[in-house]
């Protein structure tokens, strides 16, 4: 068992939990019982694992799994579980997976119909939460964008709730380039953006085909540059008296209308 939350090897795996240290090693750190479930269907992205007596006793099953694929578990107390991770009640599981990122051109290979593009997206629970949502959604991608935050920041995997391990991705795009690159593609793009026509509006014979939405910064919304080359913008209509939507809750409403154009089509 691993006790000391200072030894070299728990320090080295804290590092994880810095931008720097992921990106020099291709690394990320997934943390709960309901990440590594989803980890598990792909055990070979799996480095490491480490947990406490208590997770054992608790998640039998997923460390049967893990045992099965030939993952070893390293034994460790809870301080040292907490010296692993950034929360202040870790679930007693974290796991060194690598990363799993596609690019741009991967994803347009895969003629996708439905795309989440986040456009300087910082907020890491709104990010890991959108593709959560566009993973619910049927969504055959997620884009980052350039400046959007780290999507293998723990809080972001934390959010996405095992759906990093579903839906495609790829991060550090910039923003032009990818809705230039879609649309060449043959998709159209959309903007999520309050005040614009409304959904209801683009009726089924729109929303049924191959679509790209673009979901702008939560505090300033979107850069004009973005502005001028999507086809459309298009809000969500509000018929109480609430002034705005969160942007996950407009991301949620806008991929799934479309996923019920296209799944009717």
């Amino acid at each position: 068992m691993l006790n000391d939350p200072k030894a070299n090897r728990v320090r080295g795996v804290a590092k994880l939990t810095k931008k720097d240290a992921r990106s020099s090693t291709g690394l990320f750190l997934l943390e709960g019982p309901q990440g590594l479930k989803e980890a598990l269907n792909r055990p070979k992205l799996i480095v490491e694992l480490f947990a406490t007596e208590d997770a054992l006793e608790r998640y039998p099953d997923l460390f049967d799994r893990a045992e099965s694929a030939r993952i070893e578990v390293q034994l460790v107390s809870e301080p040292v579980l907490k010296a692993l991770t950034d929360t202040t009640t870790p679930q007693g599981v974290v796991a060194v997976c690598e990363q799993l990122h596609a690019s741009l051109d991967d994803i347009i290979a895969a003629k996708p119909r439905l795309v989440a593009l986040l456009a300087n997206i910082r907020d890491p629970g709104n990010a890991g939460t959108v593709l959560r949502a566009a993973d619910a959604a049927g969504a055959d991608a997620v884009i980052f964008s350039s400046n959007s935050v780290d999507v293998y920041n723990p809080k972001v995997i934390r959010s996405t709730t095992g759906s990093i391990f579903h839906v495609p991705f790829a991060i550090d795009v910039p923003i032009e380039h990818a809705i230039t690159a879609l649309k060449q593609a043959g998709l159209q793009v959309f903007a999520a953006n309050g005040g614009a026509e409304e959904i209801p509006s683009l009726g089924d014979e729109v929303l049924s085909q191959p679509t790209v939405w673009v979901f702008g910064n939560e505090a300033w919304g979107f850069e004009q540059s973005t502005l001028d080359l999507v086809d459309r913008q298009v809000s969500v209509p509000l018929y109480g008296a609430a002034e705005s939507l969160n942007l996950v809750t407009a991301a949620s409403i806008c991929l799934y209308v479309t996923a019920f154009a296209q799944n009717q089509a």
